[in-house]
C-alpha cells in the first residue's frame, strides 16, 4: 500500500462514489486508482458487501439492488410504534425556546412533533416541515410553536409537500436543527430513502439546517435504501431505540456519530 493512500474508511466510501456513478467497477480499476493491491480492494468490498452496500461480481462490484418498497405512512407508523414513541419524546427534549428547526416527514418525526406539542415549558419555537401530518400534530401548540408548511405538489402517500415550491422556503432559511427521517442509515453508505422527490427535499433540508439529528428507529441502521440523502459527516446526532444492534451503533461512533440510544415505551 503506498503511504498517501487514504484511510480504509475513506477509501472505500470513495469507492462507494464511485460505484454510485456507473452500474459496475473492477478491482483492477479500484487499485490503480486508489495505489492500493488487488488483495486489498478485494478486501474493502468485502466489508462493503457485508454492510449490504453493494453485491461483489466477478472482476468486481454492482450497486446493491436497493430496497423500493415505499410504505404509506399509515402502515410504517404502525411498525415499532413504542420505538418511534421513545425516539420522539428524546427527540423533543434537544429542542429549546427560541430555537428555529426544521421537521422532516416521517413516521418517526410525526411522533418527535407530537412530543414537542406536549412540552408546555417550550415557546417561541418555530417549525417548518413538509408533512401536512406534522402540522396538524403541531396545530393543538400554537402560539407556543408557530408552523411554516412549505407548500408543494401533495404525495398522499406520505401526506407531504414536494417541488415545486417546498425548495423555495428552504433555500431561504436558515434553521438551528433538523429533525431528519430516512429509511436507511449505514456506515459506508451514509443516510438513504426510498423516494425520489422526497430525497431531494431532505437533501435541501441538510442544507438549511445548523445541527442535523437523524431520528431512525433500530431496523434503519445498516439499511441501503434507494437514493442517497448525505454522509454520515452531515448527520450530528442520531436517536434510535436500545434495541440497535451493538457493532452498528459502535461503528456509527466510530464514524464521529452521537448516537443515543433510548428504551422503548409502552
Amino acid at each position: 500500500m503506498n503511504a498517501e493512500s487514504p484511510p480504509a474508511r475513506v477509501r472505500r466510501e470513495r469507492m462507494l462514489a464511485l460505484l454510485r456513478e456507473r452500474d459496475f467497477v473492477r478491482v483492477n480499476e479500484l487499485a490503480t486508482r486508489f495505489e492500493v493491491s488487488e488483495v486489498t480492494v478485494r478486501s474493502d468490498l468485502g466489508v462493503l458487501e457485508r454492510r449490504g452496500a453493494l453485491r461483489r461480481v466477478r472482476g468486481g462490484a454492482v450497486p446493491r439492488a436497493a430496497s423500493s418498497i415505499e410504505r404509506p405512512f399509515e402502515e410504517a407508523e404502525a411498525r415499532a410504534s413504542h420505538e418511534k414513541r421513545a425516539i420522539g419524546y428524546a427527540a423533543a427534549q434537544l429542542v429549546d425556546s427560541w430555537d428555529t428547526i426544521i421537521l422532516d416527514v416521517g413516521s418517526t418525526t410525526t411522533a418527535v412533533a407530537h412530543a414537542l406539542a406536549a412540552r408546555q415549558d417550550l415557546g417561541e419555537v418555530t417549525v417548518f416541515t413538509s408533512s401536512l401530518t406534522i402540522a396538524l400534530a403541531l396545530e393543538a401548540a400554537h402560539p407556543r410553536l408557530s408552523v411554516v408548511v412549505t407548500g408543494g405538489t401533495l404525495r398522499p402517500k406520505q401526506h407531504s409537500l414536494v417541488e415545486p415550491l417546498a425548495g423555495l422556503v428552504l433555500h431561504s432559511i436558515h434553521a438551528s436543527k433538523l429533525f431528519l427521517g430516512c429509511n436507511g442509515v449505514d456506515v459506508e453508505a451514509g443516510v438513504t430513502n426510498v423516494n425520489l422527490p422526497e430525497t431531494e427535499i431532505k437533501r435541501q433540508m441538510v442544507a438549511a439546517s445548523q445541527q442535523r439529528i437523524l431520528c431512525a428507529d433500530s431496523s434503519k441502521l445498516g439499511q441501503v435504501a434507494l437514493a442517497h440523502v448525505c454522509e454520515l459527516d452531515d448527520i450530528d446526532v442520531l436517536v434510535t431505540d436500545a434495541g440497535a444492534n451493538r457493532v452498528q451503533v459502535d461503528a456509527l461512533r466510530a464514524a464521529g456519530i452521537d448516537v443515543q440510544l433510548v428504551p422503548a415505551t409502552r
